[in-house]
Formats: structure tokens, sequence, C-alpha cells
């Protein structure tokens, strides 16, 4: 075979139309012309980088081997040579992993300290999608400040010499109940990216629910686990075509490593986040890991939207479960319950083992309620939950209290996501370990604290709900009796 030839990067530049679209990528010239209409996130973001050097901004945001399934091999006419290429002066702008300052990982004594630190750091498109929120960030700022609104009640003369976060989570047993919960893109913050996270949480003993839209294969995370026991979920969205959702389930079973599988019902369509639409770059590129097919939404957007495209809007209680229930073997945990009606719906379906009460991280529909209002719903109208199915949390956890509170009003586990993205950013695998280190210590001095010696401990007299009670949604008729009395 004869060898390519090498092509000089004034001949690419050329070649930066809808009729005639070439990139260069790993230090290869493609022709992906034919690849536009197909794009997943719409051809416009191939577009804003046609004949140039596209390495910088799609390989953060896609899992290796995408690349090869996607074109044909006719699609590579060969190398670039790099003699004529002219290189970008690293910047903080583009290159998250550089550090202006050192500073230490021990000096940062809070996840505030480390979302600070991570601004620095991160791009301007890695800042804007980790960062952002649906609208006016009403429901991603409620989810930090409904905690504060909770207080507790400490009791005393209690031998506190021994605390044991340690628990089982879907019959897996864990360090203790913190998670880390679906975070897409973690390559954008680090190289690391998600394995690298994997890695942090097997150091800690706790579980990683894998994003559905990882920046690395769901093989990659998964292939250097700490120990033979080490166990992950996978978050799914369902496609449009649902042969890829067949596909990625196949592909995780095979591994033998994701335990469980987290269906995504909060975001059927994407939220409007306006921080991840106004980073203005070219680096909206956006393939998930090898699942998401269709076209982007109209109008633009960020990162966010992109990443939506061809997920299905047309999913059902009647229709949906048993056909994931055909589609896998693995335990079903639904993500993104909002109400105490579809958390009892979800405890009567026979093909459901637990559920997540979440608001998409604030990401999806802005004042939808922060978990914690959900969990008081259902402490107030269908409390056999807790006893039939595990009730799992997300969203605007900052602190350790923030979790000992959730697992009081009955959550079996709570999880971060932003939280372990900021780590991660700042100081890779450490960084994890470091935020997962400062959760693990605060839940430790709370629940000592309070009196209380380990986990099964914990419970409703530990905590003082009363300022969160006129929020937490009542039936009219229920209402209406309130003020009745009220007037008396």
């Amino acid at each position: 075979m004869s060898e390519l030839r090498k092509w000089d990067a004034k001949e690419v530049a050329k070649h930066n139309t809808p009729e005639s679209c070439w990139v260069i990528l790993y230090g290869n010239v493609y022709d992906v012309t034919d690849f536009l209409p197909s794009h997943p996130g719409g051809a416009k973001i191939i577009l804003q980088l046609a004949g140039k050097d596209a390495t910088e901004d799609y390989d953060p945001v896609h899992p290796r081997g995408i690349l090869e399934s996607s074109l044909p091999l006719s699609a590579n006419l060969g190398p670039i040579d790099e003699n004529t290429v002219v290189k970008a002066e690293p910047t903080v702008a583009n290159n998250p992993n550089l550090i202006l300052e050192d500073v230490p990982i021990a000096n940062l004594l809070n996840l505030n300290d480390f979302e600070a630190e991570a601004k620095k750091k991160l791009s301007e498109k890695a800042w804007a999608y980790y960062y952002s929120g649906a609208d006016d960030l009403l429901s991603k700022e409620l989810n930090s400040t409904a905690f504060s609104q909770i207080l507790f009640r400490p009791r005393v003369f209690i031998d506190v010499t021994k605390c044991d976060l340690s628990t089982t989570l879907m019959g897996i047993k864990a360090a203790s109940p913190l998670y880390v919960a679906p975070a897409a893109m973690a390559r954008l913050g680090h190289t690391d990216g998600e394995r690298g996270i994997a890695i942090a949480c097997g150091r800690k003993g706790i579980i990683q629910v894998v994003s559905n839209n990882a920046s690395m294969s769901v093989e990659e995370i998964v292939d250097s686990p700490v120990s033979q026991e080490q166990s992950w979920g996978f978050q799914l969205y369902i496609q449009d075509k649902r042969e890829k959702s067949i596909d990625i389930l196949r592909r995780i079973e095979e591994t033998g490593k994701y335990k469980f599988v987290v269906l995504t019902l909060d975001a059927p369509v994407p939220g409007k986040r306006e921080h991840d639409e106004r980073a203005k770059n070219s680096g909206n590129l956006a393939l998930t890991s090898g699942v998401g097919t269709g076209s982007a939404a109209a109008g633009g957007g960020g990162l966010g939207k992109a990443l939506f495209a061809g997920t299905a809007a047309d999913l059902t209680w009647k229709t949906t479960l048993p056909w994931l229930r055909k589609a896998t073997k693995l335990p079903i945990i639904l993500k993104g319950l909002q109400t105490w009606e579809d958390a009892k719906l979800a405890s009567e379906e026979p093909n459901v083992a637990g559920i997540i009460l979440s608001n998409h991280g604030g990401r999806g529909l802005d004042t939808a309620p922060p978990s914690v209002y959900t969990l008081l719903e259902m402490r107030r109208y269908c409390p056999e939950v807790f006893g039939k199915i595990e009730v799992w949390v997300d969203g605007g956890i900052k602190r350790g209290t923030d979790v000992v509170k959730a697992l009081c009003l009955g959550a079996k586990a709570v999880g971060i996501g932003r939280g372990a993205l900021f780590g991660l950013s700042v100081g890779g695998i450490e960084g994890v370990e470091r935020v997962i280190d400062i959760i693990h210590e605060e839940m430790a001095t709370c629940i000592r604290l309070l009196g209380a010696g380990c986990i099964d401990d914990l419970g409703m007299q530990y905590v003082n709900t009363r300022a969160l009670d006129p929020l937490i949604w009542r039936p009219e008729d229920e209402i209406l009796e309130y003020r009745l009395k009220a007037k008396l």
C-alpha cells in the first residue's frame, strides 16, 4: 500500500464549505463533507472548524473510537504536515489543565473552595457547561439553599466514640451513602476524565453512576478498577432509535462492572441553559458515548443542548418499563422524580428497584422542586414508599451536613455531580478524592455531634423541617382547610 501524502495546512484551509469540508484531527486530515448532515450536533458545529485543526475542541467531548466508528476509512486523506500548522499558544481559556497558581489541594477546605478554584482553571466552554442551570437558575440555587432551612436536633450524653458511615446500596457494599451522580463531559475539565472519577471512587469505596454522555467510552471508564468488587451504575437516556440504546446496554452488561441502570426521566428535552448558550467559542461539538443520534435542535444553543440530540421524548409508564426490562437484566432505577405521586407509582412497578429524586441539577425545568421538597412530600403522602424501594437524591449538595439531612428525611443515598467535576478539574484523581474526603469528614462530624453512631441511627427525630412546611405542596382541599383554621 502506497504511503498517504502529507497535506499542507494552507491546502486544508481551502476546504471550509458545506460542499467540501475538511478538518484536522490527531495529525490526520479528514474529509467530513458527507458526514455533515448526520452529525448529532448539527452541521454548523463542524463547519465552525472547517479547514482547521479541530483536535483541541473535539478530543475532550468525544470518547475514543467514535471517530473510527463514525467515518469510513476513505475519509482519512492522510497526515498533515505539522511544519505547516500554526500552533496557538496555550492559555487558561483553552487549556483547562494549565495552572497559573499552584494552590495545594489540602488548602481547599470545602466544595465552594473547589468551585472557585475550578472557575479559574476551566475554559469558558467547560465552565459554562458545568455551572449552567436553566433560565434564572432558581432551581439550581434552591437545591442548595433548601438544606439551610432544615435545622438539626442534636441529642447529648451519648457515646459517639465511633462513627460508621458504611451502607449497602442496590446490594453493593459502600463506604458511605455518598455517590457520584451522572455528570457528563468530564474530560472538558481534566484529561483523567470519567475514569479519573472512577479511580477516586474506587479508592474511597463509593459508587459512581456513569453518564450516558460521558467523554470516555463505557469500557474505558471501568477498565482500571481499584478492586474486583468495585461496581458502577449507568445512566441511560433512551434514544429515538431504540437500537442505539439496546447496543449501549449490551456493552455495559458485557463489562460485568455495571450493576444497575439509571433511567433518566426529568429531561425529555433540554432546558434553556443560558450560560452554556453564551459561551462564545467553536467548541460546542457533541457526540455522546456512541449513543446519541439525530439532529440538534434548531436555534443553536450550547453543548448541553447538542448532547440531547436523538433523545427520546415519547417515554411512558405503560410502554417504556416493559421495553427496558426486556432490553436489560440489570436492576432499574428511575431518575428525575419530583412529586410524591410519581414516587408512589414507581414503587408499585415490579420492574423498578429504586428512584432518584432530582430536578437534573436545576438544568431542566426552572422552579422545579429540589429533592428535599419531594422527600417531605413523600413523608406526608406516601411514607410507605421508603420501605418498598431505595430512595436516592441528588442536587445542590455542598456539605456533609446536607447529606446527613437528606438521610434523616429517608434518603438511602445522596449524590454529587458538579462537586466531582470541580474536584477533577482542580486536581485530577486526587482532587476528586479530596472532595470525597471532605464530605466524609463533615458527615462523620455531623453524625457524632447529633448523638448518632451510624447511618442506620439517623431519622426524622434529628431534624426540624417546620420552616419548609408552608412550601411543601398540598392538595386544594387541604389548603382550604389550612386557611380556615388560620382564621379561627
